[in-house]
């Protein structure tokens, strides 16, 4: 008998949503990520919760309770229960009576066996009861173990109840897979069958799961996958997976955390508008790739754009050509960074003024870069 066990599981509030629904006459599992995560030893955030009670009855048991019940998703069977300030999503057992490949209609279950076959990956499709004991009708045990990534039963069925499964297929093999295993030759064959499924999803939710993709540790081989599949190129347009390899390389070289911005960078995507970035973040990925395509050397790049742009510039700029990073660069950019510009608009003032002001100052700012920052006031203005 397999069982998970984690703060997460033995956590107060945890105990009394599982007490809640076991108190009430139903059953409550806990399910997909914590359970997934928890098993694999990796950590745990969201808490979901899987019962036999409709949702009236959860929210007539928390009410009852005094405990605050949100409907957040009351239609799908998803209700919100917050003991003691935190959130967790309960959802009775269902099945898809229809779907369009974008959204389902449901209706409520009673077996377990039915809810986990209307799920997307074996690995997912895990239960646990409120001591950890595992629940695993559709024997994704076994899948997960092995690191292998396979859709539940049919794989163009799974595909056409939610087209963006075929992003998820390749999230979820950067982040729990055996890349060294392969991918499941039936799945990518659904996928490649269905490629024009991606188009009719919205751009937020691609946005989310690229990002998610992308923020894996090693994103690479799934990304190499999809391109091979022609998924990258149907979701995002132009992109280009050669330099990524490379700069996963290199920034475990140089101790630096994934960042999906940046290797939207290295894929040479440039409208992050188009995957609905939020503002910031489209800001962040114009002004980076605005920094690798200058030129400008390691100084000059942490001075114009401080110290991170031009660290994940550099390290694009370094994959993108299949180079090693200049071991001085990440310190040359810092000191730019911290460099200050010895000469003030008033030190020109007031033989220089308006424009022409500008201008002068524009013009000593690139003797002094050029002179790698040394250049003190004195020696700028001629005195």
């Amino acid at each position: 008998m397999t069982r998970v066990a984690g703060a997460w599981l033995d956590a107060a509030d945890t105990q009394a949503v599982f007490a809640l629904l076991r108190n009430g006459g139903h059953r409550a599992l806990a399910v997909g990520g914590c359970v997934r995560n928890a098993l694999l030893g990796m950590p745990v955030s969201d808490v979901d919760i899987a019962t036999d009670a409709d949702p009236a009855r959860v929210v007539a048991l928390a009410e009852a309770a005094g405990i605050k019940a949100v409907p957040t998703g009351i239609d799908h069977g998803t209700v919100t229960l917050v003991p003691e300030g935190r959130g967790f999503e309960v959802t009775t057992f269902r099945a898809d009576v229809e779907t369009d490949g974008r959204r389902a209609t449901v209706r409520f279950a009673t077996d377990v066996g039915e809810d986990a076959r209307r799920r997307d990956f074996t690995m997912n499709a895990l239960y646990c009861e409120a001591d950890g004991t595992v629940v695993d009708p559709l024997c994704g045990l076994p899948d997960l173990e092995a690191r292998r990534l396979r859709f539940i039963e049919d794989p163009e069925r799974r595909i056409r109840e939610d087209y963006l499964r075929i992003l998820r297929f390749f999230r979820f093999f950067a982040w729990y897979a055996d890349p060294d295993a392969g991918m499941d030759a039936d799945a990518l064959a659904a996928i490649a069958a269905h490629l024009d499924g991606i188009a009719r999803l919205s751009r937020e939710r691609v946005g989310a799961e690229v990002t998610k993709l992308l923020s894996a540790p090693d994103p690479a081989p799934a990304v190499a996958a999809m391109a091979q599949s022609g998924t990258l190129a149907a979701t995002l347009d132009g992109a280009d997976p050669r330099a990524l390899a490379p700069l996963v390389h290199l920034e475990g070289e140089a101790g630096i955390a994934p960042d999906p911005l940046r290797r939207l960078a290295a894929l040479g995507v440039r409208d992050g508008a188009a995957l609905r970035l939020p503002k910031r973040a489209q800001a962040r990925l114009s002004r980076l790739l605005d920094a690798v395509e200058s030129g400008e050397g390691a100084g000059p790049l942490g001075w114009r754009h401080g110290v991170e742009t031009a660290r994940d510039a550099l390290l694009v700029r370094a994959a993108s050509l299949g180079q090693p990073l200049d071991p001085g660069a990440l310190e040359a950019a810092a000191r730019g960074a911290a460099a200050e510009f010895p000469v003030k608009p008033r030190d020109l003032m007031p033989e220089y003024e308006g424009a022409a002001l500008g201008r002068r100052l524009g013009e000593l700012q690139e003797r002094w870069i050029a002179s790698g920052f040394t250049l003190g006031r004195a020696e700028l203005l001629g005195t």
